[in-house]
């Protein structure tokens, strides 16, 4: 083991005392289930209750809702989220009293280390479906591995599982460079575009992050042969390429018109077909990075074609929640604007009478970076609701507000709250309709609140 995770990895051991600030995230929440089931004795604080922090205190974890200093009392380390930034009240009190803090996928670098195959998927785009995809797989193949997604899969009935395989598939961020505390065997990388310009600078910042992400793969890297900000990353390296370009090796044809048919070539041999149940271009792609990684991984063709028939996607990947009126309703975690682009194509591929798309720009620092790109996305649909920007991590210093977006966007509404979203959403829905609510903040929570009412 190198130094990245060497301090760690004292600490991940059983009765060793860890706290998980911000212990309700999407990678957190598995990460201290993970700890727990290792045999160490896991504490967690979160800002606000939620579903995320009632199934941690059901499996015997003590949850504090709030950040407060007395929170970490006991505590041989301390984990943090990346949300979680040093004013944070936990995290002083943890430096005053000398107890050490780790980032969160430090941990993740250590447990990873414990497997022969560790599959880390990445990208801008596709990081938590592809991931999704490779799990349906290995499960499909019997090979029972350990997972970590950044959302719910219903086959696991949970974002994570623990298995008694050698293989891990993880969901692998770069936000705050977190990914290159991992020690992958095959390495992903799904497509890059700018992104997280709060951590950071450029975009050629972002590819050089990637570039050593793919660099510590200790078996194959697999990426995106379609994508030109991938071959610009990882320029002068060898990998394994996947798209749709006769230049790639792992390739999709005789593609049907709904995308959800097709087959897979390898290396110009016929690998396997596959019959999605989820919708899009995009979907094709995440299909064929995780059938790439199986190939790589000498698993059967037809392990991966049971595999992918039975995913339905991931829970808010365009998930349809119910009719109202008429009108069928649909969640989807979309928060950039390539991510709205591939979920207004699928969603036009489903022919809608009108498409309405409630949105909730996620981060102020993300909406004033690619403004000009949402406002052009959003042009798109027949008609969009904006709700107000979700803060997540920041603070408003950029003075900017979903009604700037509003005022660029012909016909959009703007709605301070979410109740009003739903208020309106109510009073426009009709039968042939699909309603979108879409962002990585808390939107669904107008879409839930339309079908119950």
């Amino acid at each position: 083991m190198d130094n990245r995770n060497q301090a760690i990895k004292q600490y991940i051991r059983p009765g060793c005392r860890v706290h998980l600030v911000g212990i309700g995230g999407v990678s957190m929440r598995p990460l201290g289930l993970v700890l727990k089931g290792m045999g160490l004795l896991v504490t967690g604080s979160d800002m606000n209750a939620s579903v995320s922090t009632d199934e941690l205190i059901n499996q015997g974890i003590q949850v504090a809702i709030g950040h407060r200093a007395e929170n970490i009392q006991g505590a041989e380390c301390i984990i943090r989220t990346a949300a979680a930034h040093n004013d944070n009240p936990e995290i002083q009190a943890a430096r005053a009293a000398g107890i050490p803090i780790f980032e969160r996928a430090q941990a993740w670098g250590v447990i990873m280390q414990q497997y022969r195959h560790a599959i880390c998927f990445s990208g801008t785009h596709g990081k938590t479906t592809a991931t999704s995809m490779m799990t349906h797989i290995l499960m499909a193949a019997q090979w029972d591995p350990t997972v970590m997604i950044g959302g719910y899969l219903p086959m696991l009935h949970a974002g994570h599982r623990v298995g008694h395989g050698d293989a891990i598939i993880m969901e692998s961020c770069e936000y705050c460079d977190s990914f290159l505390n991992f020690y992958p065997t095959v390495a992903v990388i799904l497509n890059i575009e700018e992104d997280h310009l709060d951590y950071f600078n450029s975009l050629k910042e972002i590819e050089k992050s990637f570039h050593h992400f793919a660099e510590l793969a200790t078996d194959c890297i697999i990426a995106n042969g379609d994508d030109k900000n991938t071959a610009d990353a990882l320029e002068g390296m060898h990998y394994i390429t996947f798209g749709f370009g006769e230049h790639n090796r792992i390739r999709a044809v005789n593609i049907s018109a709904d995308w959800q048919h097709f087959d897979v070539i390898c290396d110009g041999e016929f690998y396997c077909h596959l019959n999605l149940q989820v919708l899009g271009r995009h979907n094709v792609l995440n299909a064929l990075s995780a059938t790439a990684a199986a190939w790589m991984l000498k698993i059967p063709g037809e392990a991966v074609s049971a595999g992918l028939a039975t995913f339905t996607g991931a829970d808010r990947r365009l998930q349809f929640k119910g009719e109202i009126n008429g009108a069928k309703v649909y969640d989807d975690y979309a928060h950039h604007p390539g991510e709205l682009a591939a979920t207004i194509e699928a969603v036009r591929s489903m022919n809608p009478k009108r498409m309405v798309l409630a949105f909730q720009p996620h981060t102020y620092t993300r909406t004033h970076a690619l403004f000009h790109d949402f406002v052009r996305e959003l042009q798109k649909p027949d008609l969009v609701v904006l709700a107000e920007i979700y803060a997540a991590r920041e603070r408003n210093t950029v003075g900017i507000s979903s009604r700037d977006i509003q005022r660029e966007v012909p016909g959009s509404v703007y709605c301070e709250t979410l109740p009003e979203v739903t208020e309106y959403l109510r009073s426009i829905a009709r039968p042939g309709d699909i309603i979108l609510t879409v962002g990585a903040g808390d939107i669904y929570r107008a879409g839930e609140a339309l079908l119950k009412e």
